[in-house]
C-alpha cells in the first residue's frame, strides 16, 4: 500500500509538472556552476527577509550593487492551497505577472516546506517568473519549530533529501538551499554533501547554530564555512552569510572561507548600499525607497519596518519623531515624518562640520569604524546580561551605543554633576520599579510590548493577524477562533437549540411510580402504577384507601 501511495503521488508530481511545462517556454535547465554563470555570477545577494525583501526593496538594494536578490520566504503549503496568500505574498501571479518583471532578475523564490508534494505545487506557480527555487532549511524562530520547517528539520535527513530531489526531478528550473551549521564541523560537512547530492545546485551556508538568534546571535563561524566549500564547491557555488556588517566585511569573508559570494540579511536592512562602499545619508536612503513604495503602492507596515531600521541611529538621537513614525498609518503620513528628520539631520551635519568633527579613519575600542547618526549604519545587537548579573542590578536596562554628536540619546545618563540630575534621581525614587523589562512586539512594524504568554512574540492584535495571515489559531496568550471553528459553534448550538425544541414539541409518557410509593400513601392524578408483584402488599394499600387514578 505504501508503494501504490508514493506511485500515485510521484505520478501527480510528474503530470503537474508537465501541464507547467506546456503552459510556460523555459530555458535548457542548468545546474551547479553552468546555471550560476547564466545569471552573470553574482558576488553580492540579499538574503530572503520574511516581509522585509519584498519588491519595493530588492529594487532599491539592486541600485545599490546587489547582483542577486530572494524573495522573502513563503509557507509552501499556504501558497498552494490558498489564493489569497498568494496574492497578498506575490501580487499579479494569478494574471501571469512575475514579481517584478524583467527587472527583477536574476531571482530566486524562497519557500518553508515539510511536505514534497505541496513544495513542487508552490514551486511550479513561480517557476515561470524566476530563476530557481530555494528550499528554508535555516529559520531558527519558534514558529519554524512549531511548523516543523527551517533549521527544525536539520536531524530529518531523508525528508530533506526527499524536498530537494522532488524539485531537481520535477521543476523545469534549478534548486538551491540554504542550511545553517551543527556544532560539530564534521557533521556540517557531512549534511553540506546530503543536500548537495540530492540535487541543489547552489548552497548558501549561515555559518551559526540553529540557537544563534535574536540576543544570541553571536559570530558566525566563517571557518565551517570554508570546509563546507573545500567539501562540495567543486561540484556547485557555495556562498557565504553571516558576520557581513560593513562593505570591507565582504572581501574578508570571500578571503577567508573561499566562496564566491556572500549574502547580507540585516546588513542590507540596515544599509541597503552595503555592497558599496559609501555610507549614504539614510533621509537619501527613505526617500529614494518612499518613492519606490508609491510606485508599488507597498504595504504600510512593510514600509514603516524598512524606516525604522534605515533611521535607527537618526531616531536615537531625535526621539519624538520615532514616536511620530510609529503611529503612522499611511505613507504620506511616513514622508511627513522623513521631510522632518532630514532638516533635522541635514542641521545636525552642518553644526558638526562647523565644530570641525571629522570621523574620517575613527574607529572604537573593538576597531568597528565610528559613524555620525545621519548616515547609514550596521545595528549591533546587545547580548543579554548574565542572569545574575539581572539580579545583582534589578531592572533589565536598555543599553543604546553612545552617538557621536553631541546630543544625548534616549539611552545615554544624565551627567551626574549635572543639577537636573539631583531632581530626576529625588523624582524617579518615589517611583515603583517596573516588575518586568518592556519587550517589543516581534512584528517589525510594531512598536507594542508583547505578553511573555505569547508563542509569536507579538501584542495582541499583531498576533491576531499573523494567526489569521498563517492559518494557524493555536496562540494560548491570543485565543482566536478560524471561520472553520465559528462555523463549527454555530452549527453546534443551532443543533441544540433544535433538539432542545424537538423535546417540548413530544410530550413525555406519563411517569410510573413503584407500589412502594403507592404504598406509601402518593397517588397523584395521572399517574399510573403497575400491578405489584406482592399481593400482600396490594391488600395493604387497599385498606388504607390509598386511590390510583
Amino acid at each position: 500500500m505504501p508503494n501504490k501511495a508514493k506511485e500515485d503521488t510521484e505520478e501527480r508530481n510528474a503530470v503537474a509538472a508537465a501541464k507547467c511545462r506546456a503552459e510556460h517556454s523555459f530555458p535548457p535547465k542548468l545546474s551547479g556552476w553552468d546555471f550560476f554563470r547564466s545569471i552573470n555570477s553574482p558576488k553580492y545577494i540579499v538574503a530572503p527577509m520574511v516581509d522585509q525583501s519584498e519588491l519595493a526593496w530588492r529594487i532599491l538594494s539592486r541600485r545599490y550593487n546587489s547582483e542577486l536578490c530572494y524573495t522573502p520566504m513563503f509557507n509552501a503549503k499556504l501558497f498552494a492551497k490558498e489564493e489569497k496568500y498568494r496574492e497578498e505574498h506575490w501580487a499579479g501571479l494569478s494574471q501571469g505577472l512575475g514579481g517584478g518583471g524583467p527587472n527583477d532578475r536574476p531571482l530566486i523564490a524562497q519557500f518553508c516546506a515539510n511536505d514534497p508534494e505541496y513544495l513542487l505545487q508552490a514551486a511550479l506557480m513561480v517557476a515561470p517568473y524566476c530563476d530557481a527555487v530555494d528550499i528554508n532549511l535555516g529559520c531558527p524562530q519558534h514558529i519554524a519549530r512549531r511548523g516543523h520547517y527551517g533549521s527544525f528539520l536539520m536531524e530529518d535527513w531523508p525528508l530533506i533529501a526527499s524536498l530537494i530531489s522532488t524539485l531537481h526531478k520535477h521543476l523545469p528550473i534549478p534548486v538551491t538551499a540554504k542550511i545553517r551549521v551543527f556544532p560539530e564541523a564534521d557533521k556540517t560537512v557531512a549534511y553540506a554533501k546530503m543536500v548537495v547530492e540530492a540535487g541543489a545546485q547552489i548552497l548558501v551556508v549561515h555559518g551559526r547554530l540553529r540557537e544563534m538568534k535574536g540576543h544570541l546571535t553571536g559570530v558566525a563561524d566563517w571557518e565551517k564555512i570554508r570546509l563546507v566549500r573545500e567539501a562540495v564547491g567543486h561540484l556547485v557555488p557555495v556562498i557565504a552569510n553571516g558576520n557581513i556588517l560593513y562593505h570591507e566585511d565582504v572581501a574578508a569573508c570571500l578571503e577567508k572561507t573561499g566562496c564566491v559570494g556572500v549574502m547580507s540579511a540585516e546588513g542590507n536592512l540596515y544599509n541597503p548600499a552595503i555592497f558599496t562602499p559609501d555610507h549614504p545619508e539614510s533621509w537619501r536612503l527613505a526617500e529614494e525607497y518612499l518613492t519606490i513604495c508609491d510606485e508599488l503602492d507597498t504595504k504600510i507596515a512593510y514600509t514603516r519596518g524598512h524606516l525604522f531600521k534605515i533611521f535607527r541611529p537618526s531616531l536615537n538621537v531625535h526621539t519624538d519623531l520615532r514616536t511620530e513614525l510609529a503611529a503612522t498609518t499611511s505613507r504620506e503620513e511616513m514622508w511627513e515624518v522623513t521631510r522632518k528628520l532630514k532638516a533635522r539631520l541635514i542641521q545636525d551635519a552642518e553644526e558638526s562640520a562647523q565644530r570641525g568633527e571629522s570621523f574620517e579613519g575613527r574607529k572604537d575600542e573593538k576597531g568597528f569604524p565610528i559613524l555620525p547618526h545621519w548616515v547609514a549604519q550596521p545595528y549591533f545587537r546587545q547580548p543579554m546580561p548574565p542572569q545574575d548579573e539581572k539580579k545583582a542590578g534589578g531592572e533589565e536596562s536598555n543599553v543604546v551605543p553612545p552617538t557621536t554628536s553631541g546630543k544625548r540619546t534616549a539611552g545615554e545618563s544624565i551627567d551626574q554633576d549635572d543639577a537636573s540630575s539631583v531632581r530626576d534621581k529625588k523624582k524617579n525614587a518615589n517611583k515603583k520599579p517596573k516588575k518586568s523589562p518592556v519587550i517589543i512586539c516581534a512584528d517589525p512594524a510594531c512598536q507594542n510590548s508583547y505578553s511573555p504568554k505569547c508563542i509569536y512574540q507579538r501584542c495582541k492584535q499583531c498576533c491576531r493577524n499573523y494567526q489569521r495571515e498563517q492559518n494557524r489559531f493555536d496562540c494560548p496568550g491570543h485565543v482566536i477562533k478560524s471561520a472553520q471553528q465559528q462555523q463549527e459553534e454555530k452549527a453546534a448550538k443551532e443543533s441544540k437549540v433544535k433538539e432542545v425544541a424537538r423535546t417540548q414539541e413530544t410530550p413525555s409518557p406519563l411517569p410510573r411510580i413503584d407500589s412502594e410509593e403507592a404504598l406509601a400513601g402518593v397517588a397523584l392524578e395521572g399517574m399510573i402504577v403497575s400491578p405489584s408483584e406482592n399481593d400482600a402488599t396490594m391488600s395493604e394499600a387497599k385498606s388504607n384507601n390509598c386511590s390510583i387514578l
